[in-house]
């Protein structure tokens, strides 16, 4: 039976992030299998909500540098972890996100 994707109830305030985290590496490239406690925290994720920006000093609505479906790498102890229908997600400041992969 075919999995059908949820819509997410949240709207993030001024510079928020919602980002959905991979999933930690299990395999080395070497092929070694990784317990559970040697795997490091996922630091990539995917933007699945994005607030509206915040206010500059103007009073002018700051861009963001993100938007729902981008690959992003955040620090490791970066955001707020929240979970919403047995799913993780983390809640960044657009600031704390270091990079956006490209496809």
């Amino acid at each position: 039976m075919a999995k059908t994707a949820k819509k997410i109830q949240f709207t993030p305030l001024e510079d928020r992030v919602l980002v959905q985290p991979l999933e930690a590496e299990t395999v080395t490239a070497g092929g070694i299998v990784l317990p559970d406690a040697a795997q490091e925290k996922p630091m990539r994720g995917v933007v699945k909500a994005a607030g509206p920006g915040r206010l500059g000093k103007e009073g002018q609505r700051l861009p963001m540098p993100v938007a729902p479906g981008d690959h992003v790498i955040y620090g490791k102890y970066a955001g707020n972890d929240v979970k919403f229908d047995g799913e993780e997600y983390k809640v960044l400041r657009a600031e704390e996100i270091l990079a956006k992969l490209l496809k």
